[in-house]
C-alpha cells in the first residue's frame, strides 16, 4: 500500500465566491471530508500537493491519510472536480474510512500478457471496455490495482468481470445487483481497414466516364 499524507486546514469561508478567491489568489483547493460517525468537514488543501499526488495512479486507490491541522484521519478520494481546460484542481471530496468496516473503492485495470495473447499474435487488437472497477472489500484488503490477464484470449474473445481473478478479500460491487452485470472488460477484435489501404484502392479505381475537368489557366491572383 503506498503511503501518502495529504496535508488540510478546516475551513469556515464556504460559498462560490469564497471557492474562487481560494483558487485564484491561494492556489487553493476547496474540498469536503465525509462519512463515518463524524459530521461533514469544510477544507483546503494546497494545489501543487494535490496535483503532485494525482501524478500516481496508486493515489486513486490508496488509503489516504489527511492531516487536519495536526490531526490525522484515513480517507478515500471520491470525487474529483477538474477545470475544463486548465491543468487545475476545482474540488475534492473525500470518504472517511473506518476501519472493521467495508467499504466500496475504486481500483485501476492493469492489463497484461497482451503481446503473449493468441488474437494478439493473429494480427488482432486488443480493446479495452473499461478502465477501472467499483471493488468492495475492508479497508486491510484494498489493493491498487487489479490485473486482467489477457494470456490466453483468442481473436474475437471477450474478457468479463466474471473472468477476473481478484485479490483476497476483494468483490466486485457489480454482482451485489445481480449476475446479470457481468460486464464485458476488454475483448481483441481484427484489426480495421487502414486508410492507406482505401487510398490505393481510391487511385487504382478506373475513372468515370464524363466530361474532363477544364485544366487550370496558369498563373493566377496576384
Amino acid at each position: 500500500m503506498s503511503d501518502f499524507t495529504l496535508n488540510a486546514t478546516k475551513r469556515s469561508d464556504i460559498g462560490k465566491g469564497a471557492s474562487r478567491r481560494l483558487r485564484r489568489e491561494a492556489n487553493m483547493i476547496p474540498a469536503v471530508v465525509y462519512g463515518g460517525k463524524e459530521d461533514a468537514q469544510s477544507l483546503t488543501l494546497s494545489h501543487n500537493q494535490v496535483i503532485r499526488f494525482l501524478e500516481e495512479e496508486a493515489f486513486y486507490s490508496s488509503i489516504i491519510t489527511l492531516d487536519i491541522e495536526g490531526e490525522t484521519e484515513e480517507v478515500l478520494l471520491k470525487d474529483l472536480q477538474r477545470h475544463p481546460f486548465k491543468p487545475k484542481v476545482l474540488h475534492m471530496d473525500l470518504k472517511r474510512v473506518v476501519r472493521g468496516q467495508e467499504m466500496h473503492a475504486n481500483a485501476p485495470l492493469h492489463f497484461i500478457n497482451e503481446e503473449n495473447a493468441p488474437g494478439v499474435k493473429e494480427g488482432g487488437v486488443v480493446s479495452h471496455q473499461v478502465t477501472s472497477v467499483e471493488i468492495i472489500c475492508m479497508p486491510r484488503h484494498l489493493p491498487e490495482y487489479v490485473e486482467v490477464d489477457m494470456a490466453n484470449v483468442e481473436m474475437g474473445g471477450v474478457v468479463h468481470l466474471s473472468d477476473l481473478t481478484l485479490p483476497e478479500g476483494v468483490r466486485l460491487a457489480a454482482f451485489e445487483q445481480g449476475e446479470d452485470n457481468d460486464l464485458s472488460v476488454a475483448n481483441i477484435v481484427p484489426p480495421t481497414v487502414s486508410a492507406s489501404s482505401d487510398d490505393e484502392a481510391t487511385e487504382e479505381a478506373p475513372e468515370a466516364e464524363g466530361e474532363e475537368a477544364p485544366e487550370a489557366e496558369e498563373g493566377g491572383e496576384e
